[in-house]
């Protein structure tokens, strides 16, 4: 076969496009990664000031959207809702893409990723950021475990019989992981607002409903994104592996645990910043929205397209029978919860404190613009998990290859 008719063959599949397409993208990232190591943060956006960025909101969004690991599961083997079962797998798969993003993002992001092991050695009990390092090193082993599970029973387990039986042991293992698993991930998915709640000098941080919301909105955005990728494979595989009950019960209590959300969410921001009128919250906020489109993202985003719309038509009866309208309203959350990691990362440091050494009582707002390295590095991964879900899907037995009926 000559270059010519090879070349010809992959640009009239759509599959190898898509992988040499992220495949490039993927090298272009880790080209990032490698300047960052050997150069420093200094080639990014990030300052003493905006030490948080890009990559944390990269960090944040990748856990929290791997949520739907821990929550189908429980569902599946402690609750015992054998319906779910067929959601367990891409859940879990998703799950270990979501965190081994996450840690990518950390090791850009630390400036030393030859010291990533301090946290197990140093331990500092009183530091939020200690435990949760602990708890997504334990979950990511967690995830693993369950991920050799799902590689033992494909077709690689088949080829590899070593492989085969460490999936086999991991799988009767599933139920304890799945306790353990659902602990620590409630653990860490609050904690990681816990961060940002007990930052005192950051009256917008500053207080007790962050944990809360991280892990519902964590809990929609995972079930989201695992039920938008799984009706993607089915379209493309022309397959209905998810029966329409399963879609209909899932999506509604999507919608649902969105409202639940929203609910808290503006409760939180009419007792922080409309009915107390607290001094500090109202100068941070005044300085956002001068300078900053965090009122536009709030309100536009993460409220109205990211939490009311999909809530709205994932519980109208009329229009949750609409795939098309319900992969949007999916994706919606999926992005609501991005913006809101987002939102949330950077809208306490771009307004300093007035009285932070160095800072001047003028300076209304600094500013954070992610570097061209920054943007490959993110790009890169993100790369990486879709191409490692692409490869999944096709190599190992994360959905049933036979169609189910309705």
């Amino acid at each position: 076969m000559t270059a010519n008719t090879l070349a010809t063959r992959l640009s009239r599949s759509p599959l190898s496009t898509w992988l040499i397409s992220l495949t490039t993208t993927f090298t272009i990232g880790v080209i990032g990664m490698i300047i960052v190591l050997v150069r420093g943060l200094q080639v990014t956006g990030l300052s003493d000031r905006v030490p948080w960025g890009l990559w944390i909101t990269l960090d944040l969004s990748a856990i929290a959207l791997g949520a739907g690991a821990f929550t189908f599961s429980a569902a599946v083997y402690l609750f015992r809702i054998k319906p779910l079962a067929v959601l367990a797998r891409p859940a879990v798969f998703i799950g270990f893409l979501g965190y081994s993003s996450a840690m990518l993002a950390l090791a850009m992001d630390i400036g030393r990723p030859d010291r990533f092991w301090h946290p197990l050695v140093y331990w500092n009990v009183h530091s939020v950021l200690w435990e949760i390092t602990w708890c997504v090193i334990l979950y990511s082993t967690v995830l693993l475990l369950e991920v050799l599970a799902v590689a033992g029973d494909s077709r690689l387990g088949k080829r590899w019989p070593r492989l085969h039986q460490i999936g086999h042991f991991a799988h009767r293992l599933t139920p304890i992981l799945a306790v353990i698993g659902m602990g620590l991930s409630l653990l860490h998915q609050s904690s990681l607002g816990a961060t940002y709640g007990v930052l005192s000098g950051r009256a917008i941080w500053f207080k007790p409903s962050l944990p809360v919301m991280f892990i519902i909105s964590a809990i929609a955005g995972g079930m989201s994104l695992t039920m938008l990728a799984s009706m993607i494979v089915g379209l493309l595989r022309r397959q209905q592996f998810l029966p329409d009950t399963i879609c209909k019960n899932v999506t509604r209590t999507i919608g649902f645990i969105t409202l639940g959300y929203l609910y808290i969410k503006i409760w939180d921001w009419a007792a922080t910043s409309y009915y107390s009128n607290s001094p500090a919250t109202a100068d941070i906020l005044s300085r956002l929205h001068a300078t900053t489109p965090y009122t536009t993202t709030f309100w536009g985003v993460e409220i109205l397209l990211g939490g009311l719309a999909p809530a709205v038509i994932l519980l109208i009866p009329n229009l949750c029978k609409r795939k098309p309208l319900v992969m949007f309203a999916l994706a919606m959350v999926v992005i609501g919860v991005v913006v809101n990691r987002w939102n949330i990362t950077l809208s306490g440091l771009v307004a300093p404190p007035d009285w932070s050494p160095g800072v001047l009582g003028n300076i209304v707002a600094v500013s954070y613009f992610p570097s061209l390295v920054e943007i490959c590095v993110a790009i890169g991964i993100v790369s990486y998990a879709l191409l490692g879900f692409t490869l999944g899907v096709r190599y190992l037995e994360i959905y049933p290859h036979k169609s189910k009926a309705r």
